[in-house]
């Protein structure tokens, strides 16, 4: 009977301290649980207030949310790494009223001499330009200047600026020196893709000679780069 006594109190005590081990164990559990909950929203928060909205808050969730922020990331990179994957997605052809136009004379009267023509985003989506700009020089009654033999090809891709994002393209001056032109704008319209020019708009030269002259000029394609950037 005593052998028996002792066996039960035995079995009692070990049953009671395993139901103890098991408890702690489940609270312990809960704990970490609900620390992660908070980990978690404190991450989106911080997203939300850095700006990141949803791909922030999606790469707090998981590692397969963390990808999609990452794509997030470089969509909305400038206007150099977008362009170069020739990424529109969700897109719209720039709009000449959404656009800050502006151009500077630059090499005035020397082998070069050409307008350096800046187009940014000013608007809030992202969207694109293509081909080369229709401008006129001087007289806006006048025909649209050709396109330049001696540019890169690649003038039908979409080159997509972020807002904020810039595209250049540049018009090159050719003065003989007699019989030329005289100007100190000029008017610049968007090309669609199919070709077609959209409003022309005056641009005004900047810089320490806005005066230029020619017999003859050309224009080049839009690209992320400046050209002639010595």
């Amino acid at each position: 009977m005593r052998t028996s006594r002792i066996r039960t109190a035995a079995l009692a005590a070990v049953t009671a301290a395993l139901a103890l081990g098991l408890t702690a164990c489940g609270g312990a559990d809960g704990g970490s649980k609900a620390a992660g909950g908070d980990d978690t929203g404190t991450a989106q928060s911080r997203s939300a207030s850095n700006g990141d909205g949803k791909g922030g808050a999606e790469q707090a969730n998981s590692g397969g949310d963390t990808k999609q922020g990452a794509r997030s990331t470089t969509a909305s990179g400038g206007t150099h790494e977008v362009a170069s994957k020739g990424t529109t997605a969700g897109a719209q052809q720039c709009r000449g009223d959404e656009m800050l136009l502006t151009a500077v004379h630059r090499f005035a009267g020397q082998q070069g001499d050409h307008l350096l023509v800046t187009a940014s985003n000013e608007g809030t989506k992202p969207c694109w330009v293509t081909s080369y700009p229709a401008v006129k020089l001087g007289d806006v009654d006048g025909a649209a200047l050709p396109h330049s033999k001696k540019d890169n090809p690649g003038g039908d891709k979409h080159l997509t600026l972020q807002p904020g994002g810039k595209a250049y393209s540049a018009v090159n001056l050719f003065d003989y020196g007699s019989k030329n032109h005289t100007a100190q704008s000029f008017a610049l319209a968007l090309r669609g893709a199919d070709g077609h020019n959209g409003p022309f708009y005056s641009v005004h030269i900047k810089g320490e000679k806005p005066q230029f002259s020619w017999n003859e000029a050309d224009v080049l394609n839009w690209n992320t780069k400046k050209p002639y950037d010595f």
